[in-house]
Protein backbone atom coordinates (compact mmCIF):
# COMPACT_ATOMS: atom_id res chain seq x y z
CA UNK A 1 0.00 0.00 0.00
CA UNK A 2 1.26 3.44 -0.92
CA UNK A 3 1.08 4.89 2.61
CA UNK A 4 2.85 2.07 4.49
CA UNK A 5 6.11 4.00 4.95
CA UNK A 6 4.60 7.43 5.67
CA UNK A 7 4.75 8.72 9.29
CA UNK A 8 1.32 8.56 10.94
CA UNK A 9 1.03 12.35 11.21
CA UNK A 10 1.64 12.70 7.46
CA UNK A 11 -0.91 10.13 6.23
CA UNK A 12 -3.49 11.93 4.05
CA UNK A 13 -6.95 12.53 5.51
CA UNK A 14 -9.80 11.97 3.05
CA UNK A 15 -13.26 13.37 3.75
CA UNK A 16 -16.10 11.32 2.23
CA UNK A 17 -19.48 13.02 1.86
CA UNK A 18 -22.57 10.99 0.92
CA UNK A 19 -26.08 10.81 2.36
CA UNK A 20 -26.26 7.05 1.68
CA UNK A 21 -24.64 5.17 4.57
CA UNK A 22 -23.88 2.11 2.42
CA UNK A 23 -21.82 4.26 0.03
CA UNK A 24 -19.92 5.77 2.95
CA UNK A 25 -19.05 2.32 4.30
CA UNK A 26 -17.96 1.05 0.89
CA UNK A 27 -15.73 4.03 0.15
CA UNK A 28 -14.45 4.06 3.72
CA UNK A 29 -13.36 0.41 3.48
CA UNK A 30 -11.66 0.98 0.12
CA UNK A 31 -9.69 3.98 1.36
CA UNK A 32 -8.86 2.53 4.79
CA UNK A 33 -7.47 -0.62 3.17
CA UNK A 34 -5.15 1.62 1.16
CA UNK A 35 -3.79 3.16 4.35
CA UNK A 36 -5.64 6.50 4.29
CA UNK A 37 -7.29 8.20 7.24
CA UNK A 38 -11.00 8.56 6.48
CA UNK A 39 -13.61 10.99 7.81
CA UNK A 40 -17.25 10.34 6.87
CA UNK A 41 -20.27 12.68 6.95
CA UNK A 42 -23.78 12.43 5.55
CA UNK A 43 -24.58 16.06 4.67
CA UNK A 44 -23.10 19.11 3.01
CA UNK A 45 -23.33 21.25 6.14
CA UNK A 46 -21.42 18.63 8.11
CA UNK A 47 -18.85 18.47 5.34
CA UNK A 48 -18.09 22.19 5.61
CA UNK A 49 -17.68 21.97 9.40
CA UNK A 50 -15.42 18.89 9.30
CA UNK A 51 -13.37 20.29 6.40
CA UNK A 52 -12.65 23.50 8.34
CA UNK A 53 -11.67 21.51 11.44
CA UNK A 54 -9.71 18.62 9.89
CA UNK A 55 -8.26 20.30 6.75
CA UNK A 56 -8.39 17.05 4.74
CA UNK A 57 -6.00 16.35 1.89
CA UNK A 58 -8.87 15.40 -0.44
CA UNK A 59 -12.69 15.33 -0.48
CA UNK A 60 -14.91 12.72 -2.16
CA UNK A 61 -18.27 14.40 -2.68
CA UNK A 62 -21.70 13.14 -3.74
CA UNK A 63 -23.93 15.53 -5.72
CA UNK A 64 -27.50 14.50 -4.95
CA UNK A 65 -27.98 15.22 -1.24
CA UNK A 66 -30.86 16.84 0.68
CA UNK A 67 -30.51 20.28 2.26
CA UNK A 68 -27.32 21.17 0.36
CA UNK A 69 -26.19 19.40 -2.81
CA UNK A 70 -22.58 18.65 -3.69
CA UNK A 71 -22.32 21.50 -6.22
CA UNK A 72 -23.14 24.09 -3.55
CA UNK A 73 -20.77 22.42 -1.08
CA UNK A 74 -17.94 22.61 -3.60
CA UNK A 75 -18.67 26.26 -4.39
CA UNK A 76 -18.53 27.15 -0.69
CA UNK A 77 -15.26 25.27 -0.28
CA UNK A 78 -13.69 27.19 -3.16
CA UNK A 79 -14.86 30.51 -1.68
CA UNK A 80 -13.00 29.75 1.56
CA UNK A 81 -9.37 30.96 1.50
CA UNK A 82 -8.24 28.14 3.79
CA UNK A 83 -10.15 25.33 2.04
CA UNK A 84 -10.06 26.39 -1.61
CA UNK A 85 -6.96 24.37 -2.52
CA UNK A 86 -8.33 21.04 -1.27
CA UNK A 87 -9.06 18.91 -4.35
CA UNK A 88 -12.64 17.64 -4.71
CA UNK A 89 -13.55 14.46 -6.57
CA UNK A 90 -17.26 14.15 -7.31
CA UNK A 91 -18.71 10.63 -7.06
CA UNK A 92 -22.24 10.60 -8.43
CA UNK A 93 -24.84 8.52 -10.25
CA UNK A 94 -25.51 11.52 -12.52
CA UNK A 95 -23.64 10.61 -15.70
CA UNK A 96 -24.95 13.09 -18.26
CA UNK A 97 -22.51 15.62 -19.67
CA UNK A 98 -24.40 18.61 -18.24
CA UNK A 99 -23.98 17.40 -14.63
CA UNK A 100 -20.30 16.56 -15.12
CA UNK A 101 -19.55 19.98 -16.62
CA UNK A 102 -21.46 21.75 -13.84
CA UNK A 103 -19.52 19.83 -11.20
CA UNK A 104 -16.15 20.62 -12.76
CA UNK A 105 -17.08 24.27 -13.26
CA UNK A 106 -17.90 24.53 -9.55
CA UNK A 107 -14.28 23.70 -8.79
CA UNK A 108 -14.21 19.92 -8.85
CA UNK A 109 -10.90 18.32 -9.81
CA UNK A 110 -12.32 15.02 -11.09
CA UNK A 111 -15.57 13.08 -11.56
CA UNK A 112 -16.34 9.39 -10.94
CA UNK A 113 -19.61 7.74 -11.97
CA UNK A 114 -21.55 5.38 -9.72
CA UNK A 115 -21.43 2.43 -9.58
CA UNK A 116 -17.66 2.70 -9.34
CA UNK A 117 -14.75 0.28 -9.30
CA UNK A 118 -12.42 0.42 -6.30
CA UNK A 119 -9.34 0.43 -8.56
CA UNK A 120 -10.60 3.50 -10.38
CA UNK A 121 -11.34 5.37 -7.16
CA UNK A 122 -7.88 4.64 -5.74
CA UNK A 123 -6.14 5.61 -8.98
CA UNK A 124 -7.96 8.94 -9.16
CA UNK A 125 -7.40 9.64 -5.45
CA UNK A 126 -3.67 8.96 -5.74
CA UNK A 127 -3.43 11.15 -8.83
CA UNK A 128 -5.05 14.11 -7.10
CA UNK A 129 -2.94 13.67 -3.98
CA UNK A 130 0.20 13.57 -6.13
CA UNK A 131 -0.85 16.75 -7.93
CA UNK A 132 -1.51 18.45 -4.60
CA UNK A 133 1.91 17.48 -3.26
CA UNK A 134 3.49 18.90 -6.40
CA UNK A 135 1.48 22.09 -5.97
CA UNK A 136 2.68 22.46 -2.36
CA UNK A 137 6.29 21.91 -3.44
CA UNK A 138 5.86 24.53 -6.15
CA UNK A 139 4.53 26.99 -3.57
CA UNK A 140 7.60 26.34 -1.42
CA UNK A 141 9.84 26.91 -4.42
CA UNK A 142 8.10 30.19 -5.20
CA UNK A 143 8.53 31.23 -1.55
CA UNK A 144 12.25 30.51 -1.88
CA UNK A 145 12.44 32.60 -5.04
CA UNK A 146 10.60 35.43 -3.29
CA UNK A 147 13.20 35.22 -0.52
CA UNK A 148 15.97 35.60 -3.08
CA UNK A 149 14.34 38.60 -4.70
CA UNK A 150 13.80 40.24 -1.29
CA UNK A 151 17.45 39.73 -0.38
CA UNK A 152 18.72 41.03 -3.68
CA UNK A 153 16.33 43.99 -3.77
CA UNK A 154 16.89 45.14 -0.18
CA UNK A 155 19.97 43.63 1.40
CA UNK A 156 22.19 43.96 -1.64
CA UNK A 157 20.94 47.38 -2.66
CA UNK A 158 21.44 48.94 0.79
CA UNK A 159 25.17 48.18 1.22
CA UNK A 160 25.90 49.07 -2.40
CA UNK A 161 24.18 52.41 -1.90
CA UNK A 162 26.23 53.00 1.25
CA UNK A 163 29.46 52.18 -0.54
CA UNK A 164 28.60 54.61 -3.33
CA UNK A 165 28.03 57.34 -0.76
CA UNK A 166 31.35 56.66 0.97
CA UNK A 167 33.23 56.51 -2.33
CA UNK A 168 31.67 59.82 -3.40
CA UNK A 169 32.77 61.38 -0.11
CA UNK A 170 36.36 60.29 -0.69
CA UNK A 171 36.27 61.52 -4.27
CA UNK A 172 34.73 64.94 -3.61
CA UNK A 173 36.71 65.73 -0.43
CA UNK A 174 39.98 63.96 -1.14
CA UNK A 175 41.97 67.16 -0.59
CA UNK A 176 40.32 68.39 2.62
CA UNK A 177 39.40 65.21 4.47
CA UNK A 178 41.47 64.40 7.58
CA UNK A 179 43.51 61.22 7.84
CA UNK A 180 41.36 59.94 10.70
CA UNK A 181 38.14 60.47 8.75
CA UNK A 182 39.69 58.96 5.62
CA UNK A 183 40.71 55.86 7.55
CA UNK A 184 37.25 55.57 9.08
CA UNK A 185 35.59 55.83 5.65
CA UNK A 186 37.97 53.23 4.18
CA UNK A 187 37.26 50.90 7.11
CA UNK A 188 33.51 51.28 6.57
CA UNK A 189 33.99 50.58 2.87
CA UNK A 190 35.95 47.45 3.72
CA UNK A 191 33.26 46.19 6.11
CA UNK A 192 30.49 46.85 3.58
CA UNK A 193 32.42 45.08 0.84
CA UNK A 194 33.04 42.07 3.07
CA UNK A 195 29.37 41.83 4.10
CA UNK A 196 28.29 42.11 0.46
CA UNK A 197 30.83 39.50 -0.60
CA UNK A 198 29.62 37.08 2.09
CA UNK A 199 26.04 37.63 0.95
CA UNK A 200 26.94 36.90 -2.67
CA UNK A 201 28.78 33.72 -1.68
CA UNK A 202 25.73 32.51 0.25
CA UNK A 203 23.44 33.36 -2.66
CA UNK A 204 25.72 31.42 -5.00
CA UNK A 205 25.82 28.38 -2.69
CA UNK A 206 22.05 28.49 -2.15
CA UNK A 207 21.41 28.80 -5.89
CA UNK A 208 23.59 25.76 -6.63
CA UNK A 209 21.83 23.75 -3.93
CA UNK A 210 18.39 24.85 -5.10
CA UNK A 211 19.12 23.81 -8.70
CA UNK A 212 20.76 20.54 -7.72
CA UNK A 213 24.17 21.70 -8.96
CA UNK A 214 26.01 21.43 -5.64
CA UNK A 215 28.57 18.63 -5.91
CA UNK A 216 28.30 15.94 -3.27
CA UNK A 217 31.47 13.95 -2.64
CA UNK A 218 31.56 12.54 0.91
CA UNK A 219 34.87 11.22 2.19
CA UNK A 220 36.73 10.65 5.44
CA UNK A 221 38.47 13.74 6.82
CA UNK A 222 39.74 15.13 10.09
CA UNK A 223 37.24 17.47 11.68
CA UNK A 224 40.00 19.74 12.99
CA UNK A 225 41.25 20.34 9.43
CA UNK A 226 37.86 21.68 8.34
CA UNK A 227 37.54 23.81 11.47
CA UNK A 228 41.04 25.25 11.01
CA UNK A 229 40.28 26.30 7.43
CA UNK A 230 37.03 27.94 8.50
CA UNK A 231 38.74 29.81 11.34
CA UNK A 232 41.19 31.27 8.83
CA UNK A 233 38.35 32.72 6.71
CA UNK A 234 36.75 34.50 9.69
CA UNK A 235 39.88 35.34 11.70
CA UNK A 236 40.12 38.95 10.50
CA UNK A 237 36.46 39.55 11.27
CA UNK A 238 36.92 38.11 14.78
CA UNK A 239 40.13 40.09 15.34
CA UNK A 240 38.37 43.38 14.52
CA UNK A 241 35.94 42.71 17.38
CA UNK A 242 38.60 41.23 19.67
CA UNK A 243 36.68 37.94 19.80
CA UNK A 244 38.55 34.77 20.78
CA UNK A 245 37.69 31.55 18.89
CA UNK A 246 38.48 28.44 20.94
CA UNK A 247 38.68 24.94 19.43
CA UNK A 248 37.89 21.95 21.66
CA UNK A 249 38.07 19.02 19.23
CA UNK A 250 40.12 15.83 19.39
CA UNK A 251 42.90 16.03 16.80
CA UNK A 252 42.19 12.48 15.61
CA UNK A 253 38.40 12.79 15.31
CA UNK A 254 37.30 11.89 11.77
CA UNK A 255 34.00 12.35 9.98
CA UNK A 256 32.51 11.13 6.71
CA UNK A 257 31.18 14.20 4.87
CA UNK A 258 31.45 16.39 1.82
CA UNK A 259 34.30 18.74 2.76
CA UNK A 260 32.90 21.81 0.98
CA UNK A 261 29.44 21.44 2.52
CA UNK A 262 30.88 20.98 6.01
CA UNK A 263 33.05 24.08 5.66
CA UNK A 264 30.09 26.15 4.45
CA UNK A 265 28.14 25.11 7.56
CA UNK A 266 30.99 25.81 10.02
CA UNK A 267 31.94 29.07 8.32
CA UNK A 268 28.38 30.39 8.43
CA UNK A 269 27.88 29.41 12.06
CA UNK A 270 31.17 31.05 13.09
CA UNK A 271 30.33 34.21 11.11
CA UNK A 272 26.88 34.31 12.69
CA UNK A 273 28.34 34.00 16.20
CA UNK A 274 30.88 36.74 15.52
CA UNK A 275 28.13 39.08 14.30
CA UNK A 276 26.06 38.68 17.45
CA UNK A 277 28.88 38.63 20.00
CA UNK A 278 30.04 41.86 21.61
CA UNK A 279 33.62 43.05 21.44
CA UNK A 280 35.88 41.03 23.74
CA UNK A 281 33.61 37.96 23.76
CA UNK A 282 34.47 34.38 22.90
CA UNK A 283 33.30 31.51 20.70
CA UNK A 284 33.96 27.83 21.37
CA UNK A 285 33.62 25.13 18.72
CA UNK A 286 33.58 21.61 20.15
CA UNK A 287 32.51 18.09 19.22
CA UNK A 288 31.43 14.80 20.74
CA UNK A 289 29.71 11.54 19.77
CA UNK A 290 25.95 11.22 20.22
CA UNK A 291 23.96 8.07 21.04
CA UNK A 292 23.72 7.12 17.35
CA UNK A 293 27.49 7.32 16.90
CA UNK A 294 27.07 10.52 14.90
CA UNK A 295 29.48 13.39 15.50
CA UNK A 296 27.84 16.39 17.14
CA UNK A 297 29.52 19.74 16.50
CA UNK A 298 28.62 22.71 18.70
CA UNK A 299 29.36 26.41 18.16
CA UNK A 300 28.84 28.31 21.41
CA UNK A 301 29.16 32.07 21.82
CA UNK A 302 28.91 34.61 24.63
CA UNK A 303 26.76 36.89 22.48
CA UNK A 304 23.47 38.70 22.88
CA UNK A 305 21.35 35.56 22.42
CA UNK A 306 17.82 35.57 21.03
CA UNK A 307 14.21 35.33 22.17
CA UNK A 308 11.83 32.44 21.49
CA UNK A 309 10.24 34.08 18.44
CA UNK A 310 13.57 34.53 16.66
CA UNK A 311 14.82 31.08 17.66
CA UNK A 312 11.67 29.31 16.46
CA UNK A 313 11.83 30.98 13.03
CA UNK A 314 15.56 30.74 12.32
CA UNK A 315 15.32 27.94 9.78
CA UNK A 316 12.07 28.98 8.07
CA UNK A 317 12.56 30.59 4.70
CA UNK A 318 9.38 32.65 4.68
CA UNK A 319 10.02 34.33 8.03
CA UNK A 320 11.60 37.75 8.49
CA UNK A 321 14.22 37.40 11.24
CA UNK A 322 16.66 40.04 10.06
CA UNK A 323 18.49 41.96 12.73
CA UNK A 324 21.79 43.81 12.84
CA UNK A 325 24.89 42.42 14.52
CA UNK A 326 26.47 44.01 17.58
CA UNK A 327 28.56 46.26 15.31
CA UNK A 328 25.76 46.90 12.82
CA UNK A 329 26.72 43.97 10.56
CA UNK A 330 24.36 42.94 7.78
CA UNK A 331 22.31 39.82 8.52
CA UNK A 332 19.73 38.20 6.23
CA UNK A 333 19.30 34.75 7.81
CA UNK A 334 20.27 33.14 4.51
CA UNK A 335 23.45 31.62 5.95
CA UNK A 336 21.49 29.66 8.56
CA UNK A 337 19.08 28.39 5.90
CA UNK A 338 22.11 27.17 3.97
CA UNK A 339 23.37 25.40 7.09
CA UNK A 340 20.08 23.56 7.45
CA UNK A 341 20.04 22.51 3.79
CA UNK A 342 23.60 21.18 3.85
CA UNK A 343 23.38 19.47 7.26
CA UNK A 344 20.27 17.62 6.11
CA UNK A 345 22.04 16.74 2.85
CA UNK A 346 24.73 15.17 5.04
CA UNK A 347 21.97 13.16 6.82
CA UNK A 348 22.34 15.17 10.02
CA UNK A 349 20.22 17.56 12.09
CA UNK A 350 20.74 21.13 13.26
CA UNK A 351 19.18 22.91 16.21
CA UNK A 352 19.82 25.89 18.47
CA UNK A 353 19.75 26.78 22.17
CA UNK A 354 19.82 30.41 23.23
CA UNK A 355 19.11 32.79 26.06
CA UNK A 356 18.91 36.55 25.70
CA UNK A 357 21.92 38.29 27.19
CA UNK A 358 23.71 35.00 27.83
CA UNK A 359 24.60 33.58 24.43
CA UNK A 360 23.73 30.97 21.81
CA UNK A 361 24.77 27.43 20.97
CA UNK A 362 24.22 25.92 17.52
CA UNK A 363 24.45 22.13 17.39
CA UNK A 364 24.56 19.94 14.29
CA UNK A 365 25.25 16.27 13.68
CA UNK A 366 27.23 14.67 10.86
CA UNK A 367 28.28 11.07 10.13
CA UNK A 368 31.32 9.80 11.99
CA UNK A 369 33.97 7.77 10.21
CA UNK A 370 32.70 4.66 11.96
CA UNK A 371 29.23 4.78 10.43
CA UNK A 372 29.45 6.27 6.90
CA UNK A 373 27.41 3.53 5.24
CA UNK A 374 24.66 3.82 7.84
CA UNK A 375 24.38 7.58 7.36
CA UNK A 376 25.05 8.18 3.67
Amino acid sequence: MENDNIPAQDIPIILVVDDVVENLKLLGNILTNEGFKVRQVTSGSQALIVAAKELPSLILLDIMMPEMDGIEVCCRLKENVILKDIPVIFISALNETKSIVKALNSGGADYVNKPFQSEEVIARVNTQLKLRRQSIELQKLLAAKDKFFAIIAHDLRSPLGGMMTLAKLLLERSGSISNDLRNEVILNLHDSLKNTYDLLINLFDWSNMDRGLAEFNPKILRLTDAVTECKKTVSEFAHEKDILIITDINEDQEVFVDSNMLQIVIRNLLSNSIKFTNRGGSITISSCFDRNNMTRVSVKDTGIGMNDEIRNNLFRIGENIKRSGTAGELSTGLGLLLCKEFVEKLKGKIWVESEEGIGTVFHFTIPSRSNPAHSL
